[in-house]
């Protein structure tokens, strides 16, 4: 299993127009084949600072996600919203506490 961590900036104008497209696609990203958690996180300290988190049955079923036409769509939408290019991690996890 691997965890996808994207980093989004976006103009504080489009918070709103941002959170209407994560609302109207999460189920679908949600669903797709190998991913098996979604979530959105934004920054405390700067508001216009998205954080999604996911995690996945492997790098393939990421891949896959991010070549598919859906993908493509959503992204695009997505990435004219933004004040800089996205950042995106792919990590294992190591470790936890509770």
């Amino acid at each position: 299993m691997i965890i996808r961590i994207v980093k989004l900036h976006f103009e504080k104008e489009n918070i709103s127009s941002f959170e209407r497209i994560f609302k109207e696609t999460r189920e679908v990203i949600r669903d797709f084949k190998g991913c098996r958690h979604l979530e959105l996180y934004q920054d405390t300290v700067d508001p216009s600072i998205f954080f999604t988190y996911s995690k996945w049955d492997s790098e393939e079923d990421l891949e896959a996600y991010r070549k598919s036409d859906f993908f493509m769509g959503v992204w695009a939408r997505t990435k004219m919203l933004f004040t800089e290019k996205a950042e995106a991690w792919s990590v294992k996890h190591v470790h936890s506490i509770n």
